[in-house]
């Protein structure tokens, strides 16, 4: 029996202002203090430390404990958020105003509500959206309404038991170091949820004026003319962006698109996938099928929280003639179909800049280099890409786009959806496909095939000892081609500040990079390999077929390099 847990735990449960959680806790601490290993076991994971507030705010598991999100953390959470701005800011904030936005995961808007008490009894402002709405809406409310602070209940793409608690500043863009390390101190101080005030009322409950103003705004990233016949299947798996997505496409002039029944309500439970991510196998099988029965032109399909697009295409060669364009092949078709807007336009302005992180495909940079263009890298995560001075679009090849900085700093799955809508609608009346257009962006750049292998684990130590494996044990080569140079990524390369990765490139021009996922119990590898099209009607075909038993050589290798 560890007596110093069973003391922990039951302090805990003193303190925990939430019955729910209270009466969760006290059903196991019954358990364990019978001897029961079971229980035990789970007591130790509740109490495994304290959930850590980073780079990614909070995501954990929904429950009772300090290894879990619950109303207990996110007071804390809150306090030391609210502390950090009116003491730690370049400008202190002695009355901050933050606003608050929630999805429809389980306590989601508990959470929210807990946030604007806290900030409330603090004498600052707390202005909470008025139902659960995409995260999109939340980073455009930053700065629309001219707020210090934004926070967002939500654990996107992660399985149902999870929530989490996303965190930006008054620029619109999700917290970077210190201001992370900053706020985990001030939560750090936080000695019991007892000691935090919290108000009964006093915040204000936002109308549609802010979703009104996002609409319109995303509306606007497509042009007033270009074509608009095109038949969308449109799934959110189960989240909180149909409402929003659909009257964006209706407000831009699209015809509405059918959205799959199955999938279509907010549920937490998400109860026809695995996993509520549009990359994840089967997740948007229900939205192929509906595209097929209705002969549709495109899927789009959100994440839960809808700051993420994935998109399906016809395709002959493809088993059930559709395929899922991967994250690279999106970003690069709205990078290139910006470069051709302004081209049509006014021209490439002289300061335009695009982006994309360490992990995506090098075939943006390519585009970038044809036409002129600044591309600039960075570390993994879109409050690194929002932050690139200048920014005119940036990606990330976990299907996240930022297509108009200006209005979300952040990746946006509805203004991308309607932008890749209005290339396809404009493809479409020119008899052309997507895939015809990715076709020609190869022509001009080489095929850039890009693919991932990652491995879900239960125990997180099995990443640490792999990245230590292979930092120990340099590799010569991967598939047959020589690994020219490694950059260990934890040192800090170039202008990209620490993170934890390895980057090999080989010979051959391929890539890899190897790092621990920043949101889930993962080890990711990425790849990408890169052929040259030769001359000839036939020739970005065959130099397709190349690449793809290279890419499939490579993931192989670095599969068994792994070993996990």
């Amino acid at each position: 029996m560890d007596d110093a847990l069973l003391d922990i735990a039951r302090s805990w449960r003193d303190d925990d202002p939430d019955p729910r959680t209270r009466a969760e806790l006290e059903v196991v601490l019954d358990a364990a203090t019978s001897g029961d290993a079971t229980a035990l076991a789970d007591l130790a994971d509740r109490f495994d430390g304290t959930l850590e507030f980073g780079t990614a705010g909070l995501r954990g598991a929904v429950g009772a404990g300090s290894n879990r999100m619950n109303r207990s953390v996110v007071i804390r959470a809150a306090a030391g958020l609210t502390a950090y701005l009116q003491h730690d800011l370049s400008e202190p904030r002695p009355e901050p105003r933050v606003v608050i936005g929630f999805d429809a995961r389980h306590r989601s808007d508990d959470f929210a509500r807990d946030t604007a008490a806290v900030v409330t009894a603090a004498g600052g402002e707390a202005f909470v959206l008025p139902r659960p709405l995409p995260t999109p809406v939340l980073a455009f409310a930053i700065r629309y309404l001219g707020v210090d602070a934004g926070v967002m209940v939500t654990a996107s793409h992660n399985p149902p038991q999870d929530n989490g608690y996303k965190v930006y500043l008054g620029d619109g863009s999700q917290i970077v170091p210190p201001a992370d390390a900053q706020i985990a101190a001030r939560i750090a101080a936080v000695a019991a949820v007892s000691d935090v005030p919290l108000a009964d009322d006093g915040w204000v409950a936002l109308g549609d004026d802010v979703l009104d103003a996002y609409l319109e705004a995303a509306a606007a990233v497509v042009g007033p003319h270009s074509p608009r016949d095109l038949s969308v299947v449109h799934t959110p798996l189960h989240g909180v962006g149909r409402d929003v997505l659909v009257a964006a496409l209706e407000r831009a002039g699209f015809p509405a698109p059918y959205v799959v029944t199955s999938q279509g309500d907010p549920d937490p439970d998400f109860p026809t996938v695995a996993f509520p991510n549009p990359e994840e196998p089967g997740a948007i099988d229900a939205a192929l099928d509906a595209a097929r029965e209705r002969g549709a032109d495109i899927v789009l399909a959100n994440d839960p929280d809808a700051d993420r697009c994935a998109v399906a295409v016809p395709d002959p060669a493809a088993a059930g003639g559709w395929r899922m364009l991967t994250g690279d092949e999106v970003g690069v078709l709205l990078g290139a179909w910006l470069v051709h807007g302004w081209s049509k336009g006014a021209g490439i302005p002289d300061d335009a800049v695009m982006a994309c992180s360490i992990v995506s495909g090098r075939q943006l940079a390519a585009v970038c280099a044809v036409h002129g263009l600044r591309h600039v890298e960075t570390l993994t995560g879109f409050k690194w890409i929002s932050r690139v001075p200048g920014l005119s679009y940036g990606y990330e090849e976990a299907l996240g786009y930022c297509v108009d900085p200006q209005a979300v700093r952040d990746k946006d799955g509805v203004s991308a959806a309607l932008l890749m809508a209005e290339l396809a609608a404009t493809l479409k009346a020119h008899g052309r496909t997507v895939l015809d257009e990715l076709d020609d962006i190869a022509r001009e750049t080489g095929v850039h095939l890009t693919g991932q292998h990652s491995v879900r684990v239960a125990d997180l130590s099995l990443i640490a000892d792999a990245m230590a494996r292979l930092r120990a044990e340099p590799l010569a080569e991967l598939a047959g081609s020589a690994v020219d140079r490694v950059d260990d990524l934890s040192a800090g390369v170039g202008d990209l500040p620490p993170t934890d990765g390895l980057r090999y490139y080989l010979a051959d021009g391929s890539r890899v990079i190897v790092r621990p996922s920043g949101t889930e119990p993962k080890l990711k590898a990425y790849l990408e390999v890169v052929e040259p099209v030769a001359a000839g009607d036939d020739a970005v075909r065959v130099a397709r077929s190349v690449a793809a038993g290279r890419l499939s050589a490579l993931s192989s290798a670095v599969a068994e390099v792994i070993g996990l």
